[in-house]
């Protein structure tokens, strides 16, 4: 049989329980009876003051009553959990079935363009005042586009399941299927499929097992070849240079070539710009920011897409759009372009009636 003093005080931690309107006034219930100086704790520090032929029982009321306590809370808590996201839910509930509300034209409330969207609309303006067109393929791609064909060799990480979904079945050559891990496949099918000279960017979706502030399994990248004769790094920095200093708006924008290593690309080179590291501002500062990849198309993947190193050179590049789409407009956090909150979306969403378009630059 339960004690008196333990009934009360299960009758007492009831009733406060089902008082509590909140979260806040939860805690404050459970600080009150389980806290470090809470009732019931207290009872449990008395355990040693208790007659030796009474401890084991009283003991064990005591555990019984902290396990009827603990799941009274977790219910309680669980019933106000799911009373806010009603409250939540209610408050922030659209009537679709209502007319449209009158809202200024080209405002952010009548409806504006995706930041994601927005730069990809700039890079085909910019790149395309630069003479490079826009080319497309599918999200899933055999092992030998996405992998082989690029020079990057069968015990790279990148080729592991950890780093990389894989997809069922195979392709029509018998190859692995693979979410791609970047855009440099459609290099690969444009150089198969059409002969030289190539200009192209290639915009889109990739994905990789990786998620966190600063990384997502799913996210967009951009990435540009150039084949054609007598090309050389100086056409490569001098395409890089300028569209950096394009698309941030900044004329005098520190551009550095780092040497780094790609399987597809040799000699590589990593592309840093000017920032300040403590105030964030770029172009400012006597600091470096990586920024994108690059470097002259390996002649191994020219091999591999039929065309002769020996008359035929190129260059390639990659960078992630949103990445530079959160340098360029300040954005703290990755995760929210795809949350789908429209709070954000009103914030960070471009003027529909001004988009950026291919004869006007930006």
């Amino acid at each position: 049989m339960m004690t008196d003093d333990l009934a009360a005080l299960r009758t007492e931690a009831e009733a406060a329980l089902a008082g509590a309107a909140d979260l806040r006034a939860l805690d404050a219930v459970r600080v009150a009876v389980l806290g470090k100086s809470g009732s019931l704790s207290g009872l449990l520090k008395g355990l040693g003051a208790v007659p030796a032929d009474q401890r084991k029982e009283r003991g064990a009321a005591l555990n019984r009553l902290k396990g009827e306590v603990e799941a009274l809370l977790e219910a309680r808590k669980t019933a106000l959990e799911a009373e806010a996201l009603t409250a939540r839910l209610k408050a922030e509930r659209l009537d679709v079935s209502l007319p449209p509300r009158p809202f200024a034209p080209g405002t952010a409330a009548d409806g504006g363009i995706h930041p994601i969207s927005r730069t990809i609309d700039e890079l085909t303006a910019i790149f395309g005042s630069m003479g490079f067109r826009v080319v497309e393929g599918p999200d899933i791609e055999g092992d030998w586009y996405n992998f082989g064909a690029l020079n990057i060799p069968d015990h790279h990480p990148a080729r592991q399941d950890h780093d990389t979904f894989y997809m069922p079945g195979t392709d029509a050559a018998g190859q692995r299927l693979v979410l791609r891990t970047q855009t440099s496949p459609l290099q690969i099918r444009t150089m198969l499929g059409e002969p030289p000279p190539i200009r192209i960017i290639a915009p889109g979706r990739t994905y990789r097992a990786d998620h966190d502030a600063t990384h997502s399994p799913m996210f967009h990248q951009v990435e540009g070849l150039v084949i054609d004769r007598g090309i050389t790094l100086g056409h490569l920095k001098g395409c890089l240079t300028d569209f950096l200093r394009a698309f941030f708006g900044i004329s005098d924008l520190p551009v550095r070539f780092r040497s780094s290593y790609f399987p597809f690309t040799e000699p590589s080179m990593e592309v840093d710009i000017g920032w300040n590291r403590k105030t964030g501002e770029l172009g400012g500062g006597g600091d470096w920011l990586e920024i994108l990849g690059s470097g002259m198309v390996h002649p191994k993947v020219l091999a591999n897409c039929g065309l002769d190193p020996r008359e035929w050179q190129g260059f390639a590049f990659g960078m992630g759009i949103e990445r530079i789409t959160m340098l360029k407009h300040g954005m703290p956090d990755l995760r929210p372009f795809y949350e789908s909150d429209l709070r954000w979306l009103r914030h960070w969403a471009a003027d529909p009636l001004a988009p950026a378009s291919l004869h006007e630059g930006i």
